[in-house]
Formats: structure tokens, C-alpha cells, sequence
């Protein structure tokens, strides 16, 4: 095999740099000879935006700082590829970018979104008698992509959560039974309420736990959220509950949307959800006359590698170093998947699965993974998701801080 390329699409999460790291691994372990990094995902490529990532990764150093690093290290975009019909100097021009450096497999990381770049990729090569070799490495905190069992980021965005969460349901206990005290946590999930189910891992032997969660995938009434928080002043003071930003009420329109304001979208359409948790705080301060705040996690949820999950950075780096391993076996528009086989201890494995059965599916949380009220987690979620937390990489610290790889 020639060289290789690398990129990294969508938003980041903890441990997708992880998966670079795999990759540049597996390749020169494999006698590759350049592993190259697109600078912003395809949308730099089409420009020739490449660098060698020998120039930063060559030494175990490297690597090690890189998997300690958040965000998308080699830059992120929210391209979406036309149609080959609709755009065909698009899919040829990456095609010249990649014979003109020896590229002969390219690797995008990302979620659903950067499925169907991988699966139109490989189809137009397919189309058109190209030989290069396309191979989706999974990333996506939401965990939404269907076929693996989990998707590297999550098991790190839900450690986050659940000890952010455990971390405000202290503080919002601080005043006792002298004061009700309403806070309500929105957490990022559009259509998936993966990361919002996170918040049941809050709940320990030293943890109370949240006394409410919200998941998109049940529609939410309004009303009865408010029926409900006046139940739970009736028996405590402190009460904490999750939302997932993408709740929707029977209509179809996003919480966030009640308030009249239009949401901005993206370059695949999706509107921006913001403002979730502030109307249902103010909801309650008017409905109720309690003191009702809101708590944003955002980005923090997704960028937080200080207190990533070990698990979840092994098996990112595990993905990245499979995807090498099935284009030099001769795969092409495939998906690395984890497969899970065994619980106690837990394992997960590695296989690749066909890019058209995962690109623009997304995978929502089981039903019966919901409590019967609505807004709680079962014990088989928790079973599930408790796994893919556990472990911690200490960070290396320089004047005070955490030391990160970043691009010259």
C-alpha cells in the first residue's frame, strides 16, 4: 500500500484523537511510509490541506500527549459532499489530491454525517474504477450509529456528565431544607438521549442521583414535567433534574423552540439547540414560585479530557488501528464496529461492517431501557453503560495545567 490519509469531521469528542493515534500506529507498524492528516476534515483536503504526521507523532511522546489532548487536533469541518451527480469536480478533485501524494486509503472519523461521506466515497470509486480504499472509524458522544455496540467518545462525555452531575447535586443540596432549590441540567443529544440517560451513572452509594430524566426519544409534556416537580418539592428541597437538549413536545417542535426563537441550522440542516433548560427553569419559577435554575453543559461534555475515560480512549485507539488493518486486507466502504462479548469482565472487540446499513441511521436509546414514569433509567442501562466509563489516563501537567499537542 502506498500512503495513507487521516481525518477527523463533525464535533469532537475526548478521545477521537485516539483514534488517530491508532491509525498511525497500526500504519507504520504495517511499513506505511507517510501517514498524512487532513487539516479540517475533507473540506481542507479538497484544498490540499495535508500535513505528516510523522512530524509530531513519530516519537512515543507524541502520541501519548495526543491521546491526552481534546478536541479535533487535526481540525474538524461540517462539510456536506454533494451528490456525485450534482458534483463531480467535488469527488475528483479529492481523487486527484489523493493520486497526487500516493494516497491510496483514506480514514474519516466521525458520525453519521461522516458515514455518508465514506459510503459516497467509496461508491463513486467504485463507480468509476478507482482503486483507493475508504474506512469509517466511529466517533460521536451522541453513540447514535447503529450496528456497533457504542461509539468512542461516549463512554468519556457520560463520565463527565455523571460526575459533573454528582458534582451539582452536592452544591445544589448546599442550603439544605432551608431552601428549595429547582436545577435542571441540559445535555446535549438532538434526536438520541444517550448522553442525557448518562445522567442514571450519577447515582452511587455516595450519590442520591437526579431525580428526573428527559430523553427525546419520549415525548415531553409539558404540563406534566410541571406536575411533576411540584410532586417533588412536596417530599425534598433539592431537586436536580436532566434534560436532553433535543426534547420535543407532541407537535414535533424542540423545547428550546417554545420560547418563538428560530433556530440557526448547519450545513446538513440541523437546527441548533440551545435554551432548553433556561425556559424550563423560568416554566417552573412562574408556574411553581420556586427557585429554578439552569445548567448548560455544552461543549464541556465533549471536550473534557482531563477526565476521560481510559476504556473509552483504548478502544478509540483500538478502532483507529482496525481500520488500518481492513484496507490493507483490501476493505473499502466499511465502518470499524465494537462488539461487545462479554460483560463480567467486560470486553469489546472489533469487526467492520458494510457503510450503507450505517450512514444517515441513527440509533436511539431502547424503550425498555426507560423507566415505566418516563423519565428514568432502567438497571440494563446502567449495566450497559457503566462499563465504558471506567479508567482514567492522568494528565501531563505543565505550570498547573494539562499539556496538549497542538498543530504549528
Amino acid at each position: 500500500m502506498g500512503n495513507i490519509v487521516v481525518g477527523q469531521s463533525g464535533g469532537p469528542t475526548a478521545v477521537i484523537n485516539s483514534s488517530v493515534a491508532g491509525v498511525y500506529e497500526a500504519a507504520k507498524a504495517a511499513g506505511v511510509n507517510k501517514v498524512y492528516g487532513m487539516v479540517f476534515g475533507i473540506q481542507g483536503f479538497l484544498e490540499e490541506k495535508i500535513l505528516d504526521l510523522d512530524e509530531y507523532l513519530s516519537t512515543q511522546d507524541g502520541i501519548e500527549l495526543l491521546m491526552r489532548t481534546p478536541s479535533a487536533f487535526l481540525g474538524s469541518c461540517r462539510f456536506k459532499m454533494p451528490k456525485p451527480e450534482d458534483g463531480t469536480q467535488v469527488y475528483e478533485r479529492i481523487f486527484e489530491v489523493m493520486e497526487k501524494n500516493d494516497i491510496d486509503a483514506l480514514f474519516y472519523i466521525g458520525g453519521n454525517d461522516s458515514m455518508d461521506t465514506v459510503k459516497m466515497l467509496s461508491d463513486y470509486a467504485a463507480a468509476h474504477g478507482k482503486k483507493q480504499r475508504f474506512v469509517g472509524v466511529p466517533k460521536t458522544v451522541d453513540n447514535d450509529l447503529p450496528v456497533t455496540d457504542h461509539c468512542p467518545g461516549f463512554g468519556s462525555a457520560a463520565k463527565y456528565i455523571a460526575t459533573s452531575l454528582k458534582e451539582l447535586i452536592r452544591d445544589n443540596a448546599v442550603y439544605g431544607d432551608y431552601r428549595t432549590a429547582v436545577l435542571i441540567v441540559e445535555i446535549m443529544g438532538r434526536h438520541a438521549g444517550w448522553l442525557a440517560a448518562a445522567a442514571a451513572l450519577a447515582k452511587d452509594e455516595t450519590c442520591e442521583g437526579v431525580d428526573a430524566i428527559y430523553l427525546p426519544e419520549i415525548v415531553f409534556d409539558v404540563d406534566a414535567f410541571v406536575d411533576k416537580v411540584d410532586a417533588l418539592t412536596k417530599e425534598k428541597k433539592t431537586i436536580v433534574i436532566a434534560v436532553s437538549e433535543g426534547i420535543k413536545v407532541a407537535d414535533g417542535r424542540f423545547v428550546c423552540e417554545l420560547t418563538g426563537a428560530g433556530g440557526a441550522k448547519d450545513a446538513f440542516g440541523h437546527t441548533q439547540l440551545s435554551g432548553c433548560g433556561v425556559f424550563l427553569a423560568q416554566l417552573l419559577s412562574s408556574k411553581l414560585g420556586v427557585k429554578a435554575r439552569a445548567v448548560e453543559l455544552s461543549t464541556l461534555q465533549r471536550a473534557a479530557t482531563h477526565i476521560a475515560s481510559l476504556t473509552d480512549i483504548e478502544e478509540a485507539r483500538m478502532a483507529g488501528k482496525a481500520a488500518v488493518n481492513a484496507a490493507l486486507s483490501g476493505e473499502t466502504g466499511v465502518m470499524v464496529t465494537l462488539n461487545r462479548v462479554s460483560d463480567n469482565p467486560y470486553k469489546c472487540e472489533t469487526a467492520v461492517h458494510d457503510i450503507h446499513s450505517i450512514a444517515n441511521v441513527e440509533r436511539n436509546v431502547p424503550f425498555n431501557w426507560v423507566g415505566e414514569d418516563g423519565c428514568s433509567m432502567t438497571e440494563e442501562f446502567e449495566a450497559y453503560a457503566r462499563p465504558l466509563i471506567m479508567g482514567e489516563l492522568v494528565p501531563i501537567y505543565e505550570n498547573g495545567t494539562p499539556k496538549h499537542l497542538v498543530r504549528k
